[in-house]
């Protein structure tokens, strides 16, 4: 091991971060920071120091073929098995953190429009079906059926191509969701400016997206209760998820950002308690989705009723948020 990597490992061990081990050195954390990046090498009266500190000998830390001395009191050597063991943390420096962030900002307006093609692939075909001859309409059923499911096809088509596109973009940061990070000199900082520059925007674009959300059911409301002909209900169904794909648009434009923020400053949804969470509801939120998608398929075949068997989606989005997660959550609480 190589100076910077011991500094890194020594620090670590005494739960340590650079800030702490900077103030008992007498020096910036920039200056820890470069040591622990190989860009600079301290001079011998901090080797000296930091000798003293970790309870090392200069020897260990400056020649490379010798390794960390193990105490004459430690019966135990450490093992990743053992329950005290703290692997060691991501470190993110200022270029990851920007590139993430632009990336970010350039890839979610289409993540936002792929979902809402997907709330919207169904639209068309529902509102022909509410024309049938009886309604005055000459278009032959199997035509109108026809249309419906190309131009769903196509959405989803495009919606699928856009999520691969965009997840091949940001699957080299697919670790800050899942690990505990450690942010270089500055990142935080920089990621605590953005975030708050950019908090309005958000609050009106949640605001917004809400609102167009909670109102959607109106018009489908009020034809009902003015007994209105069936297809003009129907009109009003296709009306109801051309509303809620604007809605969630919007709202997948304010939030989306925000969460990489969060993802960088380990808050929100993002806390290393969270993050551990998730890895072991993983599991289990992946046999819940395999039910549902068995379900739903097993319902439509056997129905046939393509048009009607889609709601097992919004269903199953709202069961697994508002129940099913808090069950997951609080099994993991309990298990750890």
């Amino acid at each position: 091991m190589i100076l910077a990597d011991k500094i890194i490992n020594e620090r670590k061990k005494n739960g340590w971060s650079q800030e702490d081990l900077a103030e008992r050195l007498g020096v910036s954390r920039q200056s820890v920071s470069k040591w622990e990046g190989a860009q600079a090498i301290p001079d011998l009266q901090k080797i000296i120091a930091m000798a003293d500190i970790f309870g090392v000998t200069t020897d260990y830390l400056l020649k490379d073929e010798i390794e960390a001395e193990v105490p004459k009191t430690t019966v135990n050597i450490p093992s990743d098995k053992d329950s005290s063991y703290v692997p060691p943390r991501r470190r993110v420096s200022m270029e990851e953190a920007n590139e993430f962030i632009s990336i970010t900002k350039k890839t979610t307006p289409s993540l936002a429009l792929a979902v809402s093609c997907c709330i919207l692939s169904p639209a068309t075909l529902i509102a022909l079906a509410g024309f049938t001859p009886e309604t005055g309409n000459n278009l032959p059923e199997n035509v109108a059926v026809g249309i419906g499911l190309l131009v769903l096809f196509a959405f989803i088509a495009f919606a699928v191509f856009n999520f691969v596109t965009i997840g091949s973009k940001l699957q080299k940061f697919e670790y800050l969701k899942k690990e505990d990070i450690e942010t270089e000199y500055g990142v935080s900082g920089m990621v605590k400016e953005k975030k708050e520059s950019f908090k309005d925007t958000h609050t009106r674009f949640l605001a917004v997206g809400i609102m167009i959300c909670v109102i959607c059911p109106v018009p489908l409301i009020a034809s009902a209760l003015a007994k209105a002909p069936e297809h003009i209900i129907v009109l009003m169904v296709s009306l109801l998820l051309s509303m809620v794909a604007v809605g969630v648009n919007l709202i997948m434009r304010g939030s989306t950002l925000m969460e990489a923020y969060d993802m960088l400053l380990e808050e929100g949804n993002y806390t290393e308690e969270k993050k551990a969470e998730v890895k072991k509801s993983e599991a289990w939120t992946s046999v819940y989705w395999g039910i549902v998608t068995a379900g739903y398929l097993a319902w439509s075949f056997i129905t046939k009723d393509w048009g009607f068997t889609w709601i097992v989606w919004p269903v199953a989005g709202v069961l697994y948020g508002t129940v099913i997660s808090n069950i997951i959550s609080a099994v993991s609480k309990k298990n750890r």
